[in-house]
């Protein structure tokens, strides 16, 4: 996931809608509660176990483990240089995270959070990194290498790379074999087939720019897609089709789909979180939802329905120099905070 400045914007109070939509006027979201766990170190992917009930937060240098209900700490994974993601494969016990600065990967057991090994990988900087059950292959998307490194998640060993041609964002999977992941670089999307380890599409997203976030509903096979020109694109997946857009905040870094409410999410970094909802076929209604800046990364729980963002508070931004005339704000120590979003 891509490190962005945090923007610094008003929040979207009203309302918004796509132009071929009537506005919800009320979502009935929101933050209903702020946990304050502190600790050291950025943060990029979470995720949510919701059979198991955990809340898997990357840390940069380690991964914390909360229990989904009371946001109380349950493990840690240490060790994992540079973290992007977490990857779970409940039917093989294991996790896998993506390791960007030691270009590795780290396999754990889901009942104990222990690691089992950490395994060196060819491709540079691994971030996003999801399982696909058909295939029982772990796939890493390497920023740095644009490629995509294949594991097989039962003995851990490395299947091949998947040159991707761009650099990969986020990634997701229809269950049934076939992924999917935005290239940033080039506005694109990509299709691979999972069993042959092999691109087999590949589609403009426009007017989607610089494509991050992604979520899938995969009962009626569509993408929702985070775009940094503030839109969120609604990809037919099989065609790759961009069928409509939504305006959304600015700074989105992930995506979120919910398949028993049937609403799309965008968290955005200007400190909001965008409800989108069809209202007919290709005509989508959006409302905004104050959160906290910052707060672009989300996991969606599909058990209770609620929306977890982390974030924490800021300093004033340093003077601009030339090597950096848009330094990021520190982090104020002590402030990393779970969001807890919900109607």
């Amino acid at each position: 996931m891509k490190r962005r400045v945090v923007l610094i914007l008003p929040l979207a109070l009203i309302a918004i809608c796509s132009a071929s939509a009537g506005a919800e006027p009320d979502s009935g979201y929101a933050v209903r509660q702020r946990v304050v766990v502190g600790g050291d170190g950025g943060w990029d992917y979470l995720v949510v176990d919701a059979e198991a009930r955990r809340l898997y937060v990357t840390r940069g240098s380690h991964v914390q483990i909360f229990d989904a209900d009371s946001l109380k700490p349950v493990g840690d994974i240490p060790d994992t240089a540079g973290v992007h993601g977490v990857a779970l494969a409940p039917n093989l016990g294991r996790g896998f995270t993506s390791n960007g600065r030691a270009n590795s990967i780290t396999i754990f057991d889901l009942k104990t959070l222990k690691t089992i090994e950490e395994v060196r990988i060819p491709g540079q900087n691994p971030d996003a990194i999801l399982y696909d059950p058909a295939s029982k292959r772990v796939f890493a998307f390497d920023g740095g290498s644009a490629d995509a490194t294949v594991l097989d998640a039962g003995d851990g060993k490395v299947i091949g790379t998947i040159p991707i041609g761009g650099k990969p964002e986020f990634a997701t999977s229809d269950g049934a074999g076939r992924l999917y992941v935005n290239i940033e670089d080039k506005s694109e999307l990509v299709a691979i087939d999972s069993a042959k380890s092999a691109v087999s599409g590949r589609w403009p997203l426009a007017p989607c720019e610089e494509p991050s976030g992604m979520a899938i509903d995969r009962a009626h096979n569509r993408l929702f897609v985070g775009c940094s020109n503030r839109l969120m694109a609604v990809v037919d997946a099989p065609s790759g089709r961009v069928v409509a857009t939504v305006p959304i905040g600015a700074g989105v870094d992930a995506n979120g789909f919910d398949p028993g409410t049937g609403l799309a999410f965008s968290a955005n970094g200007e400190g909001s979180l965008t409800v989108a909802r069809e209202e007919s076929p290709g005509k989508y209604a959006a409302a905004s939802v104050p959160t906290q800046r910052g707060a672009r990364t989300m996991a969606l729980d599909e058990k209770t329905h609620r929306i977890f963002l982390v974030t924490a508070d800021y300093g004033p931004p340093p003077s601009p120099t030339a090597d950096q005339p848009r330094a990021r704000p520190p982090v104020l120590p002590g402030t990393f905070t779970i969001l807890v979003v919900s109607r």
